[in-house]
């Protein structure tokens, strides 16, 4: 079962339509069958069929077709596509499911993205992110926390990779792995309790 959505944006005119825009922003190299992104968004086949009709009709989508299929992407380069990409990560980027997978695993002490997709997040101009960096601490089982990483990747449609450190590495200031994540842009997700971190 699917968690409560984050709340909506009062400037997206749907749910729908937000997600449809999320999934094809965020991947602006990919294409997309109509009947793909029904699937992906979880809605019926003619209710992705208006939410694109409409986009293509602003300019925000572009459509070919493909033999008998038509193929869907996100209008990269255009006039909208960076202030929007930026709007969408910042409104529904991965930091909400990362917090969904990852923050209630049994053992899990804190939980951050790290790396591009951080950068991005809090304000740093680049390119859009390629995968998502999540940094796990605590004692529990490499196995949850790749699994948790399957999850998010799924939805996301880009690869997440954890590094998942105990407690006593995280706050060892020697640590060349902890250094340079210590170094980066981080976006915390749950903290440590203060003064631990």
């Amino acid at each position: 079962m699917r968690s409560k959505s984050p709340p909506l944006l009062p400037i997206f005119r749907s749910r729908h339509q937000a997600d449809l825009l999320t999934l094809l922003y965020l991947q602006p190299d990919r294409e997309f069958t109509i009947t793909e992104l029904a699937e992906r968004i979880g809605v019926p086949l003619t209710t992705m069929q208006r939410e694109v009709n409409r986009l293509l009709e602003a300019g925000l989508l572009d459509g070919r077709s493909v033999g008998r299929a038509h193929v869907i992407r996100a209008r990269v380069p255009g006039r909208y596509a960076r202030p929007l990409t930026e709007l969408l990560t910042l409104a529904f980027g991965p930091h909400l499911l990362v917090e969904r997978e990852f923050a209630g695993l049994a053992g899990t002490e804190a939980v951050a993205i790290f790396g591009s997709w951080a950068s991005r997040y809090l304000g740093e101009v680049g390119p859009p992110p390629n995968d998502v960096d999540v940094l796990v601490v605590g004692s529990l089982p490499r196995a949850d926390v790749y699994e948790a990483a399957e999850r998010v990747e799924g939805e996301l449609g880009i690869p997440v990779n954890p590094v998942l450190l105990n407690r006593e590495r995280w706050t060892r200031s020697s640590d060349p792995l902890v250094q340079q994540i210590k170094e980066s842009p981080v976006a915390w997700v749950k903290h440590l309790p203060e003064g631990e971190g």
